[in-house]
């Protein structure tokens, strides 16, 4: 849903329909998050990087800045990935805009687990998504949708991960 590396952040659960942007948070970890939460943080660091007067000010009198939330997302999810760059296009033979579902590659703690997984079958983690690149959440599908076949895979995945 949320890799462990953004539960220390405030989070919430995604909305169908929703745009949303890969952002990397304080934690160095790459997430989804609104455009508008990643905007209005951006402004404020902009103001706050103004000049002596504004550092001296902002001293005394503090900005509060909210942090950007994480958006988390349920396995089963699907999602429309926008702006895929051409190197990653071509690794795993897509295009530059895929229906994609959202998957967790493990059910390890303390690991990065986030994924999509392409039409294809291939496999992209969360965490090598560019900056900045768009998705959007076409429907919320719970893990107790998710058919038989797909848990089957998952299953596989876990354990081919297991014995590497």
């Amino acid at each position: 849903m949320c890799d462990y590396s953004l539960f220390a952040i405030p989070n919430r659960l995604a909305r169908e329909e929703e745009d949303l942007i890969a952002h990397r948070f304080p934690t160095g970890s790459m997430g989804l998050a609104s455009p508008a939460d990643v905007e209005k943080s951006t402004i404020h660091e902009a103001v706050a990087r103004r000049g002596f007067w504004a550092t001296l000010k902002a001293l005394f009198d503090p900005p509060r800045i909210d942090p950007v939330p994480a958006v988390c997302i349920p396995p089963g999810a699907r999602l429309r990935l926008s702006d895929i760059p051409d190197r990653v296009q071509r690794d795993l033979g897509v295009k530059e805009t895929e229906e994609v579902q959202f998957i967790q590659t493990s059910a390890n703690v303390n690991t990065y687990r986030d994924a999509v997984k392409f039409e294809n079958g291939r496999e992209f983690p969360l965490q090598a998504l560019r900056e900045g690149q768009r998705v959007r959440v076409l429907s919320l599908e719970s893990a107790e949708t998710l058919t038989e076949e797909m848990l089957r895979e998952r299953a596989e995945h876990e354990m081919a991960f297991r014995i590497r």
